[in-house]
């Protein structure tokens, strides 16, 4: 395992790592879940880079627990794989369920 060190490179490096991934992650679940519109597809990148970004550490150790790979990834490829899943998993789940809100939801003439 490549250890990073600690300090400033460390830290812009761990950022740089959970950026690239949550970036990556909201790029691949526009793709396997089309958005139907400009906004949507804002809404839903951005939407994936910040989940990814806040919860990028959590998921890469969770995911290095599951799998047991302890020690044989550095911290910046826990990061960058941590934040790709949380990134990806964040809008599958809310355009699954956005998708699901617009079909059962209550039309705009049917309001009693």
């Amino acid at each position: 395992m490549a250890d990073i060190g600690t300090g400033t490179g460390a830290l812009v490096g761990i950022w740089v790592a959970k950026l690239v991934g949550s970036t990556a992650g909201a790029g691949v679940s526009l793709i396997y879940l089309l958005p139907r519109g400009r906004r949507e597809a804002a809404t839903r990148f951005v939407t994936g880079v910040s989940c990814g970004l806040i919860f990028g550490a959590p998921t890469g150790l969770w995911i290095e627990a599951r799998l047991g790979i302890a020690g044989d990834l550095s911290r910046l490829d826990i990061m960058l794989a941590g934040s790709a899943a949380a990134s990806l998993c964040a809008w599958w789940v809310l355009g699954a369920l956005a998708r699901i809100a617009e079909r059962y939801g209550a039309k705009p003439g049917n309001r009693g």
